[in-house]
């Protein structure tokens, strides 16, 4: 293949994880519109489908792509067992918070944990893995903080619910780089943990006489039964894109969830917004402003150090060439993560 197909085969690539990408963080701040349709479904009956539901349909998809040598392997790992448990308690907690918040509401300040959440990130690398900050980023998390104690100031209490979201999120994510699975994978283990409790709650409220599946139509039933589809088609949206774009576009993608479930809060659910929590949020976003320049401006960085590595490497092999007689081509480096 030529440069030129090389090339274009590169950018169509590149175009095909952008939409991947721009549908994964879509549908994901889209789906405030979904939760509220499942009604009169409790908000614990409906995470009691979305777990169970879940491992359904990741588990029709691995049988189609045909991927199950990593279940035998992680099986006979009993910290990484113990891994997935926890990461499948904390995203529990999540999603049961998130549907109950937007069910309740309160859109606006779901909307803020994912906001909310690099800097909750940020903070746990400082205080758990020792990792050190640069000033942007010190400056970041100071304006964040702030901006936490405005909007406490403004609703009256803390906002626990954005702080009940972008801490377990940002467990989770700990949680899950410490497992190493691929997207689906970690999915199916973790909705494997949580489906026997899933169905078990669904049993005893049919026991109950208080279960709304099968209740209220065929519609409901089936809505509810896709809360699986809703959980899965992101993420392998998002698998797509993450193999296809540069890690730092889907840092500036991850936005458009919360700006999303913002926009949707304000105009579709007419939450309200007094001026305090105006000024809570334009802090937020003036923290991540300070983080997306200064990843951007360290991606630069970088990628500027590793082409004048490639290049110092090149004509090392020219001069070694030269002397030797010989011919050769530089090993190619792998691009830098950010």
């Amino acid at each position: 293949m030529d440069s030129g197909a090389a090339g274009t085969s590169g950018r169509n690539e590149q175009r095909v994880g952008l939409l991947n990408g721009f549908a994964a963080y879509g549908m994901w701040g889209l789906v405030p519109l979904f939760w509220p349709l499942l009604k009169p479904a409790g908000a614990v009956e409906i995470l009691a489908h979305r777990m169970a539901w879940s491992l359904v349909v990741v588990g029709i998809a691995l049988l189609f792509v045909r991927r199950w040598d990593w279940a035998r392997e992680l099986l006979r790992q009993p910290r990484r067992l113990l891994l997935v448990t926890v990461a499948a308690a904390v995203i529990t907690v999540n999603w049961g918070v998130y549907i109950w918040s937007v069910n309740s509401g309160h859109v606006v300040e779901a909307s803020l944990g994912y906001f909310i959440n690099p800097l909750v990130t940020i903070a746990i690398g400082v205080l758990l893995l020792g990792e050190r900050l640069r000033p942007v980023q010190w400056a970041a998390v100071g304006v964040g903080l702030a901006a936490v104690l405005v909007l406490a100031f403004g609703y009256g209490r803390p906002p626990w619910i954005s702080l009940c979201l972008a801490f377990t999120f940002a467990a989770y994510g700990l949680v899950k780089k410490k497992v190493n699975l691929g997207g689906l994978e970690s999915l199916a283990a973790e909705t494997a943990v949580q489906f026997l409790p899933a169905v078990a709650y669904l049993v005893w409220l049919a026991t109950q006489g208080d279960i709304v599946f099968g209740t209220e139509g065929a519609g409901n039933a089936a809505l509810l039964a896709a809360t699986g589809v809703v959980t899965a088609a992101p993420l392998v949206c998002f698998g797509a894109a993450a193999i296809r774009v540069p890690l730092s576009t889907l840092g500036l993608l991850q936005y458009l969830a919360p700006v999303f479930q913002f926009l949707l809060g304000i105009l579709y659910f007419h939450e309200a917004m007094p001026a305090e929590r105006w000024a809570g949020f334009a802090l937020v976003w003036l923290a991540l402003s300070l983080l997306t320049w200064d990843a951007l401006r360290t991606a630069r960085r970088n990628a500027a150090k590793l082409a004048a590595a490639r290049a110092g490497a090149s004509g090392v092999g020219a001069s070694s060439c030269a002397t030797t007689g010989t011919t050769g081509t530089a090993r190619e480096e792998p691009e830098p993560v950010v």
